[in-house]
């Protein structure tokens, strides 16, 4: 009876006590792997910064301009430099990168230097050239009438040319015709587009004054891109300005096309191959390396801009910072409220991060547009080819992110800091 009594005894005891320590310590073990700091998803953390965004419309609209001038600045920059830097690769293409020029400069003495009659000949003999022409300046005054003054001009110059040299400078008419053999010979005359306007000149088949011989205005040109000085010229054939303006026969300027591969060369001994006796009062030159100039000026011109774009973005970040900075402050209740219910540091951290790059990329995606638009809208007005390369584009969405980044993570070690009990009793 003892025995049973005193095993029964036992056995309860050492089960309770089992069952309760087990349990005890289940339950204690157990508690301690389950807590865990919940961690947001990345459709959660968009949520959260999203909503922060939401509440707050004016502000962020504002802040999100900063960054869009920027990014505008900078891609319409890019787009409209590009834009014009094909436009003008293209005309170079169709003008053509092959045309010299002699011209007639001063000798060691400082005396003018006067080309050979025979200039386009001797250029015709070297090997890689394919055409040579010539124009030669006259001393003729040009009037509208007989009525005007000798001395009222009008600011066009008188040339005398040879009747190949539209096709040498690959120039068009607008208005009439080219200088004809015929033509040449008589006291008729092709203005340049600007000679045209000056002289109030709108069609062919009237008279304008060359000294006292009246001349019949046959033609206008279109402007000349690589030679723009004729466009402010009466230009008349050689037999016509020896006859009527006492032209002695010696050109002024040479023009020569080659073959590309060769302009180099042909460059090196032009001026030799027109006057071997005195090579260095003759000045070489080729008109498109001035449309190669303004595109190296355009160059320099579009990295000023992209640094006042640069700087433009500079100042979005700081009115980003800003605004996480004061939001920051404004919602310090909320930010307690959520670090009371568990939320922990790096949540909170995240959370304003998240902000600062939406409201970053919101910027940044409007800036995009306008600066794409702006392009294009440019381009369309000055007849060029719209052209937004990928990388600026993609560089300017880089640096909206790396502006968020960098105006959101102070603000957001701030919001982190923040004590729940502290916030909890903010007014």
């Amino acid at each position: 009876m003892t025995s049973k009594s005193t095993m029964k005894s036992g056995t309860k005891s050492g089960t309770k006590s089992g069952t309760k320590s087990g349990t005890k310590s289940g339950t204690r073990s157990g508690t301690k792997s389950d807590l865990r700091p919940a961690r947001l998803s990345l459709p959660d953390v968009l949520r959260v910064g999203a909503a922060g965004l939401r509440a707050r419309r004016a502000r962020v609209v504002l802040s999100a301009l900063g960054i869009a001038l920027g990014i505008a600045t900078m891609v319409a920059v890019v787009g409209l430099s590009e834009s014009s830097r094909a436009d003008l690769m293209a005309r170079l293409d169709r003008l053509g990168t092959n045309l010299l020029t002699a011209e007639a400069g001063k000798d060691a003495l400082g005396r003018p230097v006067k080309l050979p009659e025979n200039a386009v000949a001797m250029v015709e003999r070297i090997g890689p050239v394919r055409h040579a022409t010539a124009t030669a300046d006259l001393d003729a005054r040009i009037r509208r009438s007989d009525v005007v003054p000798e001395e009222r001009t009008a600011g066009v110059t008188a040339q005398a040319v040879r009747t190949d040299l539209l096709a040498a400078l690959g120039g068009t008419v607008g208005e009439g015709i080219w200088l004809t053999p015929a033509g040449e010979r008589l006291p008729t005359a092709v203005l340049g587009a600007v000679a045209a306007r000056r002289l109030g000149i709108t069609r062919t088949g009237e008279t304008i004054m060359m000294n006292d011989v009246r001349v019949v205005v046959v033609g206008i040109l279109e402007p000349l891109e690589l030679v723009p000085a004729l466009d402010r010229v009466a230009m008349v054939g050689f037999p016509a300005a020896t006859r009527y303006f006492g032209f002695d026969g010696h050109p002024t300027t040479v023009f020569e096309r080659s073959t590309d591969a060769s302009v180099a060369d042909v460059r090196a001994v032009l001026a030799r191959s027109i006057s071997p006796g005195d090579a260095a009062g003759i000045k070489v030159s080729r008109p498109s390396d001035a449309l190669a100039a303004k595109a190296a000026t355009d160059e320099g011109l579009t990295a000023l801009m992209l640094g006042l774009g640069a700087v433009a973005l500079l100042v979005g970040g700081v009115g980003v910072a800003n605004t996480m900075v004061v939001s920051v402050l404004e919602r310090r209740r909320e930010i307690g409220l959520r670090r009371s219910l568990g939320a922990t540091r790096g949540a909170i951290r995240l959370q304003f991060l998240t902000e600062s790059l939406l409201l970053s990329a919101l910027g940044g995606a409007t800036g995009a547009l306008l600066g794409v638009a702006a392009t294009y809208g440019f381009a369309r007005v000055q007849g060029w080819t719209a052209v937004v390369p990928p990388w600026s584009l993609a560089g300017g969405f880089a640096a909206t992110l790396l502006i968020g980044v960098v105006a959101g993570l102070y603000p957001a070690i701030r919001a982190s800091r923040v004590h729940p009990t502290v916030a909890l009793n903010a007014v």
